[in-house]
This record gives structure tokens, sequence and C-alpha cells, in this order.
């Protein structure tokens, strides 16, 4: 009878252990993605939850070393004349797998040449699938520059250049450059269905796209193959959540770990909670009002200068950002390698700028719009309140200004295609060169793509522009962007704001969480401990 009962008390002992629980990390954010098609779109948000998560480039830039590291590419050389990149791959990279999609393969060069040439061949079937275009590589001017790309082999890629130009390899860190699976495109051609590429992404990033919800939620999942490790949590959420308040009360009962463009209020109120980590860094960025200078009378030179003189900018970064950020006189960030930081401002100044609009045969003033977003973001932390004032000062000029408030799916939409007068806008540098900001936004083939939000184009800006981009010496380039920079502000193209702090509000037990300086998010190392 006791060898009858021994089983009985051994089988406790061959009990399967519990199952672990598995780990969220729950991200508030300020708004949806446009799509996850990120080649089609030009704003943070989308970046964020696509490229930044989802897939990998064949570099990266490294913000704390200021330098270009390996990512799908493990290697490359330049040749002498600036003139060809080869890409040496890292093998045995993994494509997502999904229940809509199963991989044969993993990632090979014909892959990169795949994601390159629907952006850049307009023979490409791909090509003409884009709704919203290509903005970033159209306004780079890539069709122009890349002559070919070349298989060599299923780990060697080379880009053939038209000419020599600077910012090539610092370009492909940019969300833009992802590499997305040619099998995967195939699939999607022959089944008829390749809008499915902008809903339901794949990439070979650390974390696998599950489901989308506008307005609500983005769920992600880990990697379990990717090749730079799994992530540390199971499952990511995007909890998309517009009004900044509320992003911080989820934030105090844990529904988010992180909360992501807090008020310059809340960074206070956090900083006094022991339960909360203020994570922050300068950014790489500028807010700004975009003039249209294809809108009568926007298109006087004179007009937005005077512009410019109606506004109380001490007054505006007082009240909306709360002394987070530093007043902004150009496009460059002060931290800029070729920063002009001896070019004059244009300090309030009324009698001034209504004498100039009288020049302008506008001495009674005008009519014209201002458009912001609904919900505050890193780059305008109180939209009506920044519209109000610039509204107020505008009037005391005799300029009266109808504030329109536009959902921001539609705003970056109907201001690419050069609806607007004046509009709040903000940029964000992708890789530390200064041509991040010049090239997007002031160029020719920028007003073609619809980044250029001043709409303005000029030959000899474009020619400085483009003069910069042929030469690697930092010195020559410098010269040049700081000439380019003179010409932005005598013409007024912009009214610059501010160049904030990026701050992020994290929960105590959250680690391996950093801000970036570009507002590109890294989720892959961050943990959440009980």
């Amino acid at each position: 009878m006791r060898l009858a009962a021994l089983p009985l008390l051994l089988a406790p002992l061959f009990i399967a252990p519990a199952a672990v629980a598995a780990t969220n990390l729950s991200v508030c954010t300020e708004a949806s993605p446009e799509g996850f098609d990120v080649v089609q779109y030009n704003s943070l948000t989308t970046t964020n939850a696509s490229a930044d998560v989802l897939m990998n480039r064949l570099v990266d830039y490294d913000a704390t070393s200021g330098k270009l590291v390996p990512s799908l590419a493990d290697s490359w050389e330049v040749s002498p004349d600036g003139l060809t990149y080869t890409f040496k791959l890292h093998p045995d990279v993994k494509f997502h797998r999904t229940e809509y999609f199963t991989p044969s393969r993993t990632l090979t060069a014909e892959d990169v040449r795949f994601s390159f040439e629907r952006m850049l061949d307009p023979a490409n079937p791909w090509h003409k699938i884009a709704q919203s275009g290509f903005p970033h590589a159209q306004s780079l001017q890539l069709p122009a520059l890349v002559k070919k790309i070349d298989a060599l082999d299923p780990l060697t890629v080379r880009f053939t250049l038209d000419h020599a130009d600077s910012t090539f390899l610092a370009a492909l860190s940019m969300g833009f450059a992802s590499i997305y699976p040619a099998e995967y495109a195939d699939k999607l051609l022959k089944a008829g269905t390749p809008e499915k590429l902008n809903s339901q992404p794949i990439g070979t990033g650390p974390f696998i796209f599950s489901r989308f919800q506008k307005d609500a939620v983005v769920r992600y999942k880990a990697n379990p193959d990717y090749f730079a490790g799994k992530p540390a949590v199971d499952n990511l959420i995007f909890a998309i959540t517009p009004d900044a308040n509320v992003r911080l009360q989820k934030l105090h009962r844990d529904e988010c770990q992180i909360a992501l463009s807090p008020k310059p209020l809340d960074v206070g109120e956090a900083e006094k909670d022991p339960a909360l980590k203020v994570e922050k860094t300068a950014a790489f960025m500028t807010a700004f009002v975009a003039i249209n200078s294809q809108h009568p009378p926007l298109d006087k030179p004179e007009v937005r200068q005077a512009i410019n003189l109606a506004f109380d900018k001490g007054s505006y970064l007082k009240a909306v950002f709360e002394g987070t950020a530093e007043a902004a006189n150009g496009p460059f960030p002060p931290n800029t390698w070729s920063y002009a930081k001896e070019l004059p401002g244009y300090p309030q100044d009324l009698a001034k700028a209504k004498a100039l609009l009288d020049r302008a045969g506008l001495k009674d003033g005008f009519k014209t719009t201002i458009w912001t977003r609904p919900t505050g973001s890193l780059l305008n932390p109180n939209p009506n309140l920044g519209a109000q004032l610039l509204q107020a000062d505008l009037a005391k000029v005799g300029i009266q200004a109808e504030i329109r408030v536009i959902e921001w799916g539609e705003l970056i939409r109907r201001a690419k295609a050069g609806e607007h007068d004046l509009l709040f806008m903000g940029w964000a540098g992708d890789n530390g060169d200064p041509d991040n900001f010049l090239t997007p936004q002031f160029s020719c083939a920028a007003v073609k793509s619809g980044t250029n939000f001043a709409r303005y184009c000029d030959p000899t800006l474009d020619k400085l522009i483009s003069a910069g981009k042929t030469t690697s010496e930092q010195g020559v380039r410098s010269k040049l962007y700081q000439q380019a920079q003179a010409q932005i502000q005598q013409q007024a193209l912009w009214l610059p704001l501010a160049h904030p702090t990026a701050f992020a509000l994290t929960r105590k037990h959250v680690e391996g969480y950093q801000v970036s300086p570009f507002g590109r998010q890294d989720f892959s190392k961050v943990s959440v401990k009980p």
C-alpha cells in the first residue's frame, strides 16, 4: 500500500511550473499615425509608430556619439570619388512572422533594392501605389541622386550616385529609409491588395504589428527573433491620448508607464511625485510659424517681415513653453555646427511693422488665417493659446487673422498641399546634419513634395543648399549654410518660435528609456520592473 501511494506523493513534483506573466509597456502618445508605410509620410508621430518600432535601416545615428553606426548593415565602404556606397548586410536577419505573412527567407540585398527602387523609379509597380507620394525621398532629390542599386550578392548591396552628396549616408538613418520585405510586397501585388502594406506592415524591427484602432490604440508584440535581441517587454501599447492632462492622469494611475509630450506645467508636477521620473534632453528641433509665400499678400517680403516684427516672442515663450524652450532666430537649433549666431532677429517693433505694411500697399492691413492643431505636442504645447497670442499681436498692426483648428492628420495633408496661410508647425532633424532642415524645408524640390511649408522656391537659395551637399568639408559647408540662413531670415519665410527641451514622463519602475533629441523612440531596451 505504501508503494501504491508513492506516485500520488510524487505527482506534485511533475506539475508544470506556472506560466510567467507577460510584461506590458504602455506609452501614452498624443496622436494617431497617418499609416504604417512610413515612406509616404513625414510626421514624427507616424515615424514613431512605424519606423521606430517595426523597422530597421541600413545605418542608425547615435545621438550620444554624434556618429552613424551599423544597423542592418554591419559595415560599408565609400569610394574615393564619393559615387559608390557598398553595404555588407547583417546575416540571418528575420522578417516578422504574423497571421497575414509567413516569410520564406531572411533579409537579402534584394529587399534593400526593392525598398529604395519603389521610391525612386517611376516604372516600379509600387511607385504609383503610394497615395501620398514619397515626401522625404522627393524633397531630398534622391531620384536624381541615385543612378542605380545593385544586389551584388545576397548580403552585399551597392548604391551608385550621379554625383557626390555628403548627406547621403546620414539620410539613410532616417525613418523613410526603412527596409521592407520584397517577398511580402510581391505577395500583396499578386493578391491585388498593395494598400495592405500601409495597414498590415512587416519589418525586421524589435516589435511586430498586432492591431490599430484609430484615435485609440496601437498594439505590438515583441519580436522573439529580433537580430539585436528580443525586447525586454512582451507587449508594447501606444495609448493614443491627445489631451496632455489625461496622459498625466493615466501615468499617475499606472495605466501608462511612459507619457510623451507633456506640458511644461506637467513636468513640474511630475518632478514632485516620488512615483514618477522626468527624462529630458535638448531637442534638435525648431518650432515655427510657416508663412505661405505663394498666397498674396504673403508673397511680399515686407509683409512677412511685418508679421515677424509684430509678434512678441518673449511673451509667447513664457506663456506657452513656460521656460522650457530657447527662443528661435532661424531654422537651425543653436547646437547645429553651422548655426549663424550673428544674424539679427526680429524683435517686436509695431511701428516698423506698420511702416512695412504701408510700403507694401497695405496701410489698412489685410485678412488672413492661422492654422493650428487641436492638441498639444512637444513643439506646440498649447496650440490654442499660441494662436490667440499671434492673432492679438497681428491685430495691433491691422492684420485680421482667423484661427482655424484642424485635426492633425488633415492639417498635415492640407498643409502639404499648400492650402494654409500661417501655419503653426515644427521640424525635428533626424541625423544631426544641418541639411536635414534646409533641403526638406526650403528647397524647390520640397515645394513639390509638400514638406516646404513656406512654399518658397528661389534659384539662389536652392544653389546654396545644393552646393552644401557636394563637399564633405565642414568649413565650406558652414559658409554656404550661413549664407542660406541669412537669406531665409531676410526673406522672413518663417516666424521662428522656439527650440524646446524634449521631455518624457515615466513611472519609477521603468528602466532603459532615453529621450532622443530628434524625437525618435527606442523601446527595444526598455524594461518595466515589478
